[in-house]
């Protein structure tokens, strides 16, 4: 490994990693680079952004020795460094970078604010577990993520992909839960063309795609029970069969699974595999709920105002903290969003809440029933009428439909689900 004390800073940099800033209005992203990677408009770009300014192979970063050299490759628009158009620059600590309409910023420090706010918690139990994270992700046993939804177990499982021996490969996330039964075999394990009705070509399945890197089965309990035992087989024997195929397929991956049910609960009605649960709950992690870690509420509130470029009363936030959060960090960020919506940049007062938040508390035990049915009706609407926007306008992508809205894949496919949403329908009007 190769440090060095940059000016000014108190840090050791870890010139061996470098990454890739991305802020929106929305949500924040960190690519970590590697040896060669692309910038472009094309989804098989390493970064990839859906801008019309920027070219399909826009640029690209490589690492020469302990240098780092951005390329422009000869983009419509260019590619710029601190303002100034360059063909090929050495690229220091801090600088921006502007492709398209688009600006990102290097850095040879991990600054991903979120992961790093999830990584310490004033809890003293929860943050005990949390300082082990980093040892349990440099082992390659398989970790299941147990708790409630809404408290963060897909940042949990970047977070473990990110300080695991396997940081450079990708990192592939499947929803069990968003999937028919009849694609979740060819989503994990692939298909060869020909294999059914409208498998026009070969597809490789999660376990090919993370090939090298981590594979997140989110809400794994809800699994179907005819595909356990070829989990457990790939888990075991490290290797699988792609649909139609005749022959095995050797794999390569770090398995993180998660689950907001009781696996206990499942295994004793039957509804999971005793042992497929025993293959993945090797090492457990189990983020509380968010009425539990009440402590870290300030800064989570904090953190979600400055980044949606909000700003809440005093009187607001002592208010919000009296409510029971059974959506925990998630509804608290949906919250934020929300305000940023409706109320732009005023200032957020205890009498806006009541339209922000689907059961407002006068106090921790008194509930305004009828105030609160009234506002959950006319949130769910607008919601909804958001969903279907943000669906439309990317063309029924719902990867780039959650990500416009701010939302992981897996809440916006509980919200399709949930609210009835046609999406062959609404592309036809």
């Amino acid at each position: 490994m190769i440090t060095q004390q940059m000016p000014g800073r108190n840090e050791t940099i870890d010139t061996e990693r470098a990454y890739i800033l991305w802020h929106s209005p929305l949500q924040t992203k960190t690519y970590e680079l590697k040896d060669f990677s692309i910038i472009g408009r094309d989804g098989e770009c390493q970064i990839s952004f859906e801008d019309p300014f920027i070219s399909q192979r826009h640029a690209r970063i490589v690492k020469k020795g302990e240098k780092y050299i951005i390329q422009d490759l000869r983009s419509s628009n260019g590619t710029r460094v601190n303002g100034t158009l360059i063909v090929e620059a050495e690229l220091k600590d801090k600088d921006r970078i502007t492709i398209g309409k688009q600006d990102l910023i290097f850095s040879l420090i991990f600054e991903d604010k979120e992961s790093l706010l999830t990584l310490s918690s004033k809890n003293e139990k929860w943050n005990e577990c949390l300082k082990r994270l980093p040892a349990m992700a440099q082992s390659d046993f398989p970790i299941l993520i147990t708790g409630p939804s809404g408290t963060g177990k897909e940042v949990l499982a970047k977070l473990i992909h990110r300080y695991s021996t396997r940081h450079f490969g990708p990192f592939v996330s499947v929803n069990c839960s968003a999937l028919s039964e009849n694609l979740v075999e060819s989503e994990l394990f692939g298909h060869v063309k020909g294999s059914f009705t409208g498998a026009d070509n070969h597809r490789k399945g999660a376990f090919e795609s993370a090939r090298n890197g981590t594979l997140f089965l989110d809400e794994i309990g809800d699994l179907p029970m005819s595909l356990q035992p070829k989990l457990l087989r790939a888990l075991e024997n490290f290797e699988i069969k792609p649909v139609g195929s005749d022959s095995s397929i050797k794999t390569d991956v770090r398995i993180v699974a998660a689950t907001h049910n009781t696996l206990k609960n499942k295994v004793a009605k039957g509804q999971f595999r005793e042992d497929l649960f025993y293959r993945l709950n090797v090492v457990n992690l189990s983020p509380p709920a968010l009425k539990n870690r009440m402590e870290d509420f300030d800064s989570l509130i904090y953190y979600f105002a400055k980044m949606y470029k909000v700003r809440f009363s005093f009187s607001a936030i002592n208010h919000l903290k009296d409510y029971e959060w059974p959506g925990n960090v998630r509804e608290l960020k949906n919250l934020v969003a929300r305000a940023s919506a409706m109320y732009g940049k005023d200032l957020i007062q205890e009498c806006n809440l009541e339209s922000l938040i689907e059961r407002l508390p006068t106090t921790s035990s008194d509930f305004q029933e009828t105030t609160s049915l009234k506002n959950n009706l006319n949130i769910k609407e607008m919601e909804k009428t958001l969903i279907c926007q943000a669906l439309i306008k990317n063309r029924g992508n719902q990867r780039k439909a959650a990500e416009a809205l701010g939302l992981p894949k897996s809440t916006l496919n509980d919200r399709i689900r949930n609210y009835k949403i046609n999406i062959d329908q609404l592309l036809d009007v």
